[in-house]
């Protein structure tokens, strides 16, 4: 059980039998009375969000989370299938990945978050490595400068590149933010 001075940006928390991370985070301390805890949250299931306030002496659940380690195999229809070693397959629905699917590349090793041994989220690593599939040629000597062009990956997302990556470069990119890093050779 959590108390409420527990409360922080990505802490995970259940309410009403669902899982809940708090994904923004304020404290104040009024100068009569206790400290209240304004916290904006965003539902694990369903995507909903919603602000509570907490006062220093509330209470909160912990959920029943746990993670796995997980392959990305394949996409079937709307679900994306991950196998673990010992070849147990878990789903998940694209609308709960969000961004993140466009980030999976076959045989990509995972963290699966699991809500009462239901699959409910996924951690990606900090970086994945994709080939641009569409971008605008870059001209000679506009290197000197850090202008961006858009460039489309695999995976149907476009990211802003450096003018001197073309079709068919490797680039890292950060999964955190989405962005580019950098070309790789």
């Amino acid at each position: 059980m959590y108390s409420a001075s527990d409360l922080r940006k990505g802490l995970k928390i259940e309410i009403e039998g669902q899982p809940w991370i708090i994904t923004d985070f304020t404290f104040s301390k009024p100068g009569k009375g206790q400290s209240i805890y304004n916290c904006k949250m965003k539902n694990m299931l369903t995507g909903q969000t919603q602000n509570r306030s907490y006062r220093s002496n509330d209470k909160l659940e912990k959920p029943n989370l746990s993670d796995r380690p997980m392959v990305y195999s394949y996409i079937d229809g709307d679900e994306y299938i991950f196998m673990d070693e010992n070849y147990v397959q878990a789903s998940l629905k694209s609308d709960l990945l969000g961004e993140d699917r466009h980030f999976l590349t076959e045989d990509l090793e995972v963290d699966i978050l699991f809500f009462n041994e239901g699959p409910v989220g996924i951690t990606l690593p900090n970086f994945v490595f994709k080939t641009i599939i569409e971008t605008e040629p870059g001209a000679k000597g506009d290197t000197a400068t850090n202008v961006m062009k858009p460039a489309k990956i695999e995976g149907d997302y476009e990211i802003q590149v450096q003018l001197f990556v073309n079709e068919g470069d490797t680039v890292k990119i950060d999964t955190r933010t989405g962005e580019y890093v950098e070309r790789v050779r």
